[in-house]
């Protein structure tokens, strides 16, 4: 009789231990937060992922109770900051601004960035898209793609084309485009878009797929020609000029854009939470307005989509870079 009040004691115990487990995340989803939360950018203050982050920072922080702190961690195409917040505790106080380069391209260019972009990661929400636009001088004799493609064809090195740096969305965007019109093109990096753009303006380089948010100031002060843009669809800042799509490249798209990620491990109710939150925070006029100011077109997509268009970016651009045989020492 002993040994079975034992054993009915251990076993009600060892019971009383699992339910207690299940309801684990629960509690701490109800209870979570109680302190501040660090937002980490990983690139220097001023960009788009920053003020991004600020934004949500500031909704987060009114809608959540508790301040949400910004910690800037620029580096290496914004692998440096994003190792940083993989190795956080998954306990909902630390996310990180991911963008095409530090959740998909770099992991493919660098020999190692100390994170897998995707295991080392929960999902929380795509903020946004952003497409590149394909620039000429204004004065240029490409006036048109059909223009700039027999041109590449002709030329035995090809066209020359800028960008902010070699693995960028402007390096792959044009590395794309070579290698789908089956033509050289001489890639030209620069240290950000815009010393590029000076090139550009310069008549150093031929052309450029830059960020439409910052091309637009020189297109629409007519130094530049814009051609296309890479979007499947037509942009907003832009109306008039096509995708490449519509121009006889029909399996070309590109676009940059912007999420917010979490240490793998976070419980999903905390996830939730923090899609919850941050979806809310681009309902707001003030929000829209801002990112609309950025060029981006505003998604809001939450933790299983944006896996699914993760995975999907990683397998295109890890494709692209070994065709390519694009690589950083």
């Amino acid at each position: 009789m002993t040994m079975s009040r034992k054993s009915l004691l251990r076993t009600l115990t060892a019971g009383f231990a699992l339910s207690m487990a299940s309801l684990a995340p629960a509690f701490a989803a109800d209870e979570w937060p109680s302190k501040p939360i660090t937002y980490v950018v990983p690139f220097a203050p001023g960009g788009a992922t920053d003020i991004l982050g600020r934004t949500y920072s500031q909704a987060m922080s009114e809608a959540l109770g508790v301040p949400v702190v910004v910690e800037n961690k620029p580096g290496t195409g914004g692998s440096l900051g994003s190792a940083y917040a993989s190795r956080a505790k998954p306990d909902g106080y630390t996310v990180v601004g991911g963008t095409i380069s530090s959740h998909s391209i770099n992991v493919s260019i660098y020999p190692s960035i100390g994170y897998d972009p995707i295991k080392s990661f929960e999902p929380i929400i795509l903020t946004g898209t952003l497409p590149n636009v394909l620039v000429v001088r204004a004065d240029s004799d490409i006036k048109s793609v059909d223009d700039l493609i027999a041109k590449a064809k002709q030329k035995a090195d090809g066209v020359t084309y800028g960008s902010s740096g070699v693995g960028s969305s402007q390096h792959l965007a044009g590395a794309l485009f070579a290698g789908t019109i089956g033509a050289q093109m001489l890639h030209v990096p620069y240290k950000g878009s815009s010393p590029s753009l000076q090139a550009l303006v310069a008549g150093d380089i031929d052309l450029l797929f830059d960020n439409i948010t910052s091309a637009v100031p020189l297109i629409e002060g007519g130094q530049l020609r814009a051609l296309a843009v890479t979007s499947s669809t037509a942009a907003e800042a832009l109306p008039g000029v096509k995708p490449l799509k519509e121009l006889g490249l029909k399996d070309y798209e590109v676009v940059s854009w912007q999420a917010v990620f979490a240490p793998a491990g976070t419980p999903k109710p905390i996830v939730d939470k923090l899609h919850k939150t941050m979806h809310a925070a681009l309902q707001k006029p003030d929000v829209q307005e801002r990112l609309k100011n950025l060029g981006l077109t505003i998604s809001g997509a939450g933790p299983e989509e944006l896996g699914a268009f993760q995975k999907a970016e990683v397998a295109k651009w890890e494709k692209v870079i070994r065709k390519a045989n694009i690589k950083v020492n």
